[in-house]
């Protein structure tokens, strides 16, 4: 069943070069493995379809409604509709936008949460910001301000002990980065958008 996931989801992000793709959940589902490793009692198969499925319908790739794609996936599996449900739990409790404020109520909403974030920070989150950037024609400046409006935070907004940790790390090599671009560039952060990117 993760291995069809994991093709179901590379079918449906061919062509997106965005960081929105396969390869991002792909890192997502390795994140939330690690993190489930270090957290008794979680639902590891829960954990691992909602961490794969957790882009399925983003608003920003897909017009759909009520997880349709996860759902398409998902109705397939032999699962039943407890644990269908617990997946797609998951799965809206993992946008940055949908959910500021607000703790996950499940355990595995709190693993898949911090594990896309994880994706979000760091090295890769550089990479990801600049790629969205580009693919959406924004300017150097609006890459750089989503830093502030979201990337920033997120290091505080961990749930679990082990993404904190690697959180810590990660936050502070975007720290190094800002610093070196604002030193050769001078360009620094503006106001907090409210409608920081996803």
């Amino acid at each position: 069943m993760i291995e069809a996931a994991k093709a179901y989801i590379t079918d449906l992000f061919a062509g997106n070069a965005g960081g929105h793709d396969a390869a991002h959940s792909l890192r997502v589902y390795k994140n939330a493995m690690a993190i489930a490793e270090t957290e008794a009692g979680c639902d590891r198969e829960v954990v691992a379809l909602a961490a794969l499925l957790h882009d399925a319908d983003d608003h920003k790739l897909f017009h759909t409604a009520h997880n349709e794609n996860a759902r398409r996936f998902l109705g397939a599996q032999p699962l039943g509709e407890e644990k269908t449900e617990a997946v797609i739990e998951a799965i809206n409790a993992v946008s940055f936008s949908q959910n500021r404020g607000r703790r996950p109520a499940t355990q595995e909403g709190r693993i898949v949460q911090d594990a896309d974030r994880l994706d979000a920070i760091g090295a890769i989150g550089i990479a990801r910001t600049f790629a969205y950037g580009g693919e959406h024609a924004r300017p150097l400046c609006a890459s750089v301000q989503h830093f502030f409006d979201k990337l920033l935070l997120l290091k505080d907004e961990m749930n679990t002990a082990a993404a904190r940790a690697i959180a810590e790390k990660r936050h502070a090599f975007m720290l190094s980065f800002l610093s070196a671009l604002q030193e050769e560039t001078g360009m620094g952060a503006g106001e907090p958008d409210e409608e920081a990117q996803v």
